[in-house]
């Protein structure tokens, strides 16, 4: 006998289906709150990513206004691209112009008011890590064409970074992808933000009157006032000559050692340390591109993988001014062996400033090279640019009547000054250009470019007449 009749078990039924209800619903409500609660984190997550990136964006963009702040369209356009890894050059101005002098009536922020204290090129190879720091001597005697012979240095003054841009891609004959120009005011106190750096001072260097320098000699950890007084007291190295020369090689030491520095930072506190550069340095590079090329050259030695130089010039007086007259065929020579990856000197004795201002690079030996890394003439003449002037003598070798005089003619129109002959063999069949010492070889470049080009040059050997400037033997290739 059943204890509950039918009415009695279906309400039960219906009592338990409601207990059943009301669980589940309260299980899917709290289900769904902690979806909601869930969702709701992934939304501020979401947000506050959104919001960090952005304002890690606009912390970005602010360091690259800064950076390039000053560098116009024309300076971008006239930079040549390069592409990603390949060496490039390029160029570091440390102009007389900061905070104060802009901000001075008797100067203002026009370019025409300064000039660039210290010229350096950077050769920069991402692939091979290496690094070469090229000074040009800011008194260099050179040709600005309309504004007549100037120091190289006047450059800036009569049309800012464009032109001198320009004028130093000419005199090195190398093209220049990048720019940057540098308050050494400014820059040096970057030093004090990453810790200080390390240099070899070889002399003490003396200047309480200018600089209020008074650096002992010997390896040291120098601060930001120090590496600036190293940048620039000359005058502490009066009596070993041109202070000029003893300051530039400091300067390439206390960069060196700043990237040496810098380039071991990961790229947050890299990012950290170009942002407190940007208000000194102006450059057409972003804060990315600087840390993408950082990473390339993480790894470099930089005891042996950064090299150093400086442009030959002796000193002469010339109307009443001091100017630095630059040994055209060695510096050409230099940028030879610079654009092949090797240090500027064959040997650390060729470093005039050896043993008195800081060197860049001898630790691995500073040995001449030979064989095949060698800096030929060929080499040379690659970065030789023609110069159409000067004596040539053009000697008839093909047998062919005339010609002699024809190409005589042909060269004078170009701006040499020629005479000519028959040779004394007539079965040339190339023809030759032969050039009188190294500061010929300019004029020989552009006799081979004035005849059509790829003509043999070469330097005399002695079969020649030496008493010209280029002597052509002229073969049936020409007639």
């Amino acid at each position: 006998m059943a204890l509950f009749g039918k009415k009695d078990t279906e309400l039960q039924a219906e009592e338990l289906s409601r207990e059943i209800s009301v669980d589940h619903y309260v299980a899917m409500r709290e289900k769904g709150a902690r979806k909601r609660l869930w969702g709701g984190i992934a939304v501020a997550l979401l947000a506050v990513v959104a919001i960090a990136a952005a304002i890690g964006m606009a912390y970005l963009q602010d360091i690259n206004t800064r950076l390039s702040s000053g560098v116009s369209e024309t300076l971008k356009q006239t930079l040549t691209t390069t592409e990603v890894g390949e060496p490039f050059y390029m160029l570091l101005l440390g102009v007389d112009k900061n905070h104060d002098r802009i901000n001075d009536p008797e100067y203002g922020a026009e370019d025409s008011a300064y000039r660039s204290d210290s010229i350096m090129l950077a050769r920069i190879d991402p692939t091979a890590k290496k690094v070469t720091l090229v000074s040009i001597h800011r008194d260099t005697l050179v040709n600005l064409g309309e504004h007549g012979t100037e120091k190289i240095n006047a450059a800036y003054s009569l049309g800012g970074p464009t032109y001198a841009v320009k004028v130093v891609e000419e005199f090195a004959g190398v093209p220049i992808s990048h720019y940057a120009e540098v308050d050494f005011d400014s820059f040096c106190m970057i030093v004090d933000s990453i810790g200080g750096i390390e240099v070899d001072v070889p002399v003490d260097v003396y200047d309480p009157q200018w600089t209020g320098a008074d650096i002992k000699a010997g390896v040291q950890i120098v601060n930001g006032d120090q590496a600036l007084q190293l940048c620039r007291a000359r005058h502490a190295y009066d009596e070993y000559g041109d202070g000029d020369l003893y300051r530039a090689a400091n300067q390439r030491m206390v960069i060196a050692a700043i990237v040496k520095k810098v380039i071991q930072q990961d790229p947050a506190t890299m990012a950290g340390t170009v942002g407190q550069l940007a208000d000194s340095v102006t450059t057409d590079l972003s804060v990315t591109d600087i840390i993408d090329l950082a990473g390339m050259m993480r790894g470099i030695d930089t005891t042996s993988d950064i090299y150093s130089g400086m442009n030959p010039t002796t000193s002469q007086f010339v109307n009443e001014t001091w100017y630095e007259i630059c040994d055209v065929a060695e510096w050409q020579r230099m940028m030879s062996r610079v654009a092949k990856g090797l240090p500027p000197y064959e040997t650390i004795e060729d470093d005039p400033t050896t043993g008195v201002a800081g060197n860049v690079g001898w630790e691995a030996g500073g040995i001449a090279v030979s064989g095949e890394d060698a800096v030929t003439d060929e080499d040379v003449l690659d970065t030789v640019a023609p110069e159409y002037e000067g004596s040539v003598l053009v000697l008839n070798a093909a047998g062919v009547y005339g010609l002699a005089g024809r190409i005589s003619q042909s060269l004078s129109s170009y701006g040499f000054t020629c005479d000519k002959g028959d040779a004394e063999e007539m079965d040339h069949t190339d023809t030759l250009v032969v050039y009188n010492g190294d500061e010929a070889m300019a004029q020989a470049k552009a006799v081979s470019e004035a005849l059509g080009g790829q003509l043999e040059i070469v330097a005399n050997d002695g079969s020649y007449p030496s008493y010209y400037d280029v002597v052509v033997i002229l073969g049936t290739d020409v007639a």
